[in-house]
C-alpha cells in the first residue's frame, strides 16, 4: 500500500471527500473496494472522463479494488445538465454505447490478480424493478426537500425549462447504485467529479438509512478548468473523444500538444503518472524555456500511448514532424496523412495547376502576387521541397496517396491541398 490521499493531493486529485481522516485510515488499512461510474449517453467517452478513469487507474496500483459502473440503466436517463433536459436515446443505443464505453475503460485497468477490477452494469439491477418496488423500497427513503438542495437540481429549477421528474430522480438511481455494490460487491467508497457531489452523498444517506453499521465514503476529484476561461476538453471542433473514429489520433495528440503553458503544469500533475521528480524537473524546463512545449510534449506523448497505443502514438508524431520537414511525407500512410491534414487549412481543387495558385486558394497567401513573392524569397515548399520558380506547376506523380499535397510557408505555416476530380 502506498499512501494514495497524499499523492491524490499532491496531484491536485482532491477536492473533498466525507470524512478524510476516516477515509485515510479505509485506504491504509485496504485495500478498499471502490466504485465510479459512467453513463453512456454517447458513443464514446472524452477526455473529460480521463481524470476519473485514471484515478482509478492509481488507486488500483495503490492496492484497491476498482469497480467499473456503465449504466446501461442510468444511460437511458442521463444525469442533469445545468441548462437544459437531456435528449433520450433508445434502450437498443445506449445498450450498444455501453459495449463501447466499456471497451475503452477496460485498457486502463487490470482484471487479475488479488485486486482484480470488475465491469459492473445498473441495468442488472434497476432493468428488472417495478415503479412500485423502486418508490418503495428506494424512494421511501429520499427527502424531497433534500433532493431540491442539490446543485444540479437546484440551478434547474432556476432556469425556464426547470426540470422533469425523469431527471430529477436520476440520483435516486445513482444512490441505489451505491447500495447495491456495497451489497453485492462489499463496496465502500464511490469516487467522482465534483460536480457530482449531490450524487456521491445520495448514496451515502441511502447506504446509512438500510445498513447502520456500514462506514462508506466518496471522494470528489476537482473540474478540470483551463486558464483561459474555455471548457476543457473542447476545440473548435467540439469535444475531443477516445475513440479515434470520432477524434483521431493526430488530433488527440495536438490537442495535448497545445495544452496552454499556464495549464500544463496542473494537468501532468492530474493525468500524467511519471513520478514526483520527472513532474518538477518537466515543471522547471516549462518555466526557463516555456517555447520548447517540452512538458506539452510529454504529456501528448504519455496520454496518446495509454488511449490509442505506442504504435499509433509512433505514427503520430512521425506525421507532426514530417509536416515541418523533418521526415519523409511520402513514408506516412493515408489514414496518418489524412488526419493530419485534417487539421490545417486546407482547399479542394479538380486539378492541381500551379503552386502560386495553391497558395492563393488555400489562404496560406493573400494573394497570386504575394505567393509569388513567397516562392522569389524562398519560402514556399510543396511536399517539404523549395519551390524555386514562379511558374512552377503540380505533377500529378507530385500527390501523396494520389490525392494530397502539403504546402508550406516559411518555417510554421501550413495548408493542405486535396486534389479530387468531380
Amino acid at each position: 500500500m502506498t499512501d494514495i490521499v497524499d499523492e491524490l493531493k499532491w496531484r491536485g486529485l482532491f477536492a473533498q471527500s466525507t470524512d478524510e481522516d476516516a477515509l485515510r485510515k479505509a485506504l491504509a488499512d485496504g485495500p478498499v473496494t471502490f466504485y465510479c461510474g459512467f453513463d453512456p449517453t454517447a458513443p464514446s467517452l472524452h477526455v473529460g472522463h480521463l481524470v476519473q478513469v485514471l484515478t482509478m487507474r492509481r488507486l488500483q496500483l495503490a492496492g484497491h479494488r476498482p469497480l467499473a459502473l456503465v449504466g446501461g440503466a442510468t444511460g437511458q436517463i442521463g444525469d442533469p445538465k445545468p441548462t437544459a433536459e437531456r435528449t433520450l436515446n433508445s434502450p437498443e443505443t445506449v445498450a450498444a454505447w455501453v459495449e463501447r464505453v466499456r471497451s475503452q475503460i477496460e485498457p486502463f485497468l487490470i482484471f487479475e490478480g488479488g485486486n482484480a477490477a470488475t465491469m459492473v452494469n445498473n441495468l442488472d439491477w434497476i432493468g428488472g424493478m417495478s415503479a412500485i418496488e423502486f418508490l418503495r423500497d428506494v424512494g421511501k427513503h429520499f427527502r424531497v426537500n433534500r433532493m431540491l438542495n442539490k446543485d444540479s437540481v437546484a440551478r434547474r429549477l432556476e432556469s425556464e425549462q426547470g426540470i422533469s421528474y425523469t431527471e430529477f430522480s436520476y440520483q435516486l438511481l445513482q444512490g441505489m447504485d451505491f447500495l447495491e455494490l456495497y451489497r453485492r460487491h462489499g463496496c465502500v467508497l464511490q469516487q467522482g467529479g465534483s460536480d457530482q457531489w449531490g450524487n456521491l452523498t445520495a448514496g451515502l444517506d441511502l447506504i446509512h438509512r438500510l445498513e447502520p453499521d456500514a462506514q462508506v465514503h466518496a471522494l470528489a476529484t476537482p473540474l478540470m478548468t483551463k486558464a483561459d476561461g474555455t471548457k476543457f476538453g473542447k476545440t473548435e471542433g467540439g469535444a475531443v473523444w477516445l475513440d479515434p473514429e470520432m477524434t483521431t489520433p493526430y488530433a488527440f495528440y495536438q490537442f495535448w500538444l497545445n495544452v496552454d503553458d499556464r495549464d500544463i503544469s496542473r494537468y501532468m500533475r492530474i493525468l500524467s503518472f511519471r513520478s514526483r521528480e520527472e513532474l518538477e524537473e518537466l515543471e522547471a524546463v516549462t518555466e526557463e524555456r516555456p517555447q520548447a512545449r517540452t512538458a506539452q510534449r510529454a504529456l501528448a506523448e504519455e496520454l496518446t500511448t495509454l488511449v490509442h497505443g505506442a504504435e499509433q502514438c509512433a505514427a503520430v508524431i512521425a506525421a507532426s514532424k514530417a509536416l515541418f520537414g523533418q521526415g519523409e511525407l511520402a513514408e506516412l500512410d493515408e489514414a496518418t496523412l489524412a488526419a493530419a491534414l485534417s487539421e490545417l487549412p486546407r482547399a479542394r481543387v479538380a486539378e492541381a495547376g500551379l503552386v502560386v495558385d495553391l497558395f492563393a486558394e488555400t489562404g496560406l497567401a493573400p494573394s497570386k502576387s504575394a505567393a509569388r513573392r513567397t516562392v522569389k524569397e524562398g519560402g514556399a515548399y510543396v511536399n517539404n521541397v523549395k519551390v524555386t520558380a514562379e511558374d512552377a506547376a503540380v505533377a500529378a506523380g507530385d500527390l501523396l496517396h494520389g490525392r494530397w499535397l502539403v504546402l508550406r510557408r516559411g518555417k510554421r505555416n501550413l495548408a493542405a491541398v486535396e486534389v479530387a476530380a468531380g
